[in-house]
Order: structure tokens, then C-alpha cells, then sequence
């Protein structure tokens, strides 16, 4: 499980429509406790691809986005990125380039009037989709 505030879903989001036409992309950082993972702080990075399929993040962004997450005492939980006309699910190239299987991969598709907010595990070539909650305190 994995969960946010209102808040922090917020920057994300708005990061996200600002990227329009193209995706938008940062990272996120946290604390994991049990089978939770809680995310404390959201680094909303540039893609640059400035492309509406596909995202990069610049090395020297990630260096200083973790360089803060482990000033702040967080663990790096995952990254996210926006998919502007197409569902909430990891494309063919998302799955091809998770690094990482403990990390989480948001995303936020604006296809429809209402945001749709969707996290996935993504191990080898296989994805499933691990709960989400938006929840205050």
C-alpha cells in the first residue's frame, strides 16, 4: 500500500497539468513502514524529452532531488510521471525501463476530466497495480 495527502497528490497533479501537451515527471520519497509506504516529500522534476509519450529526468535533477531525500532522513519510494491521453496503466516502454522492483511507479493519466491516480509494482515484464490512498494527517 502505498499512500499520500491530499497535499503532496496536489503538486503532483499540478505538475502534471503544467507539463501539458507533454507527460510530466519527479520522484518521491518517504517512509516504509510494514507494508506501507508513506510518501513524505515529492520532487517534481523536468522531463526533458518534452515529449507526450514518453519522460527523462535530467542525472543532475535526480542527484540533487536524492541528495535531499537522504538529507531529510527519507527512503527514494518511487518515481511518477503523467499520461496525457492515455489510461492510467504502464505502457510497453514504462515496464522496459523500471530499474528498480521495490520502487513504485506512479501515474496520473489525464485522459479524462477526472484524474485518474494509479501506482504499480513493476517486476521483470510484469505490472501490478499496488493500492493507492490519498489520506489527511
Amino acid at each position: 500500500m502505498l499512500s499520500l495527502s491530499p497535499e503532496l497528490y496536489g503538486i503532483m497533479l499540478d505538475h502534471a497539468r503544467a507539463g501539458l501537451p507533454n507527460e510530466a515527471c519527479g520522484l518521491f520519497a518517504g517512509e516504509i513502514l510494514g507494508d506501507e509506504k508513506i510518501i513524505k516529500a515529492v520532487y517534481c522534476l523536468k522531463n526533458t524529452d518534452q515529449s507526450m509519450e514518453h519522460f527523462s529526468m535530467a542525472p543532475e535533477d535526480q542527484f540533487r532531488a536524492v541528495a535531499d531525500i537522504r538529507k531529510k532522513g527519507l527512503a527514494l519510494l518511487g518515481n511518477f510521471h503523467s499520461h496525457p491521453s492515455t489510461p492510467a496503466r504502464p505502457s510497453e516502454e514504462d515496464i522496459r525501463l523500471a530499474f528498480d522492483p521495490a520502487l513504485s511507479y506512479l501515474i496520473i493519466s489525464l485522459k479524462d476530466a477526472e484524474p485518474v491516480l494509479k501506482s504499480f509494482l513493476i517486476r521483470g515484464k510484469l505490472a501490478a497495480e499496488e493500492p493507492v490512498s490519498i489520506v489527511r494527517g
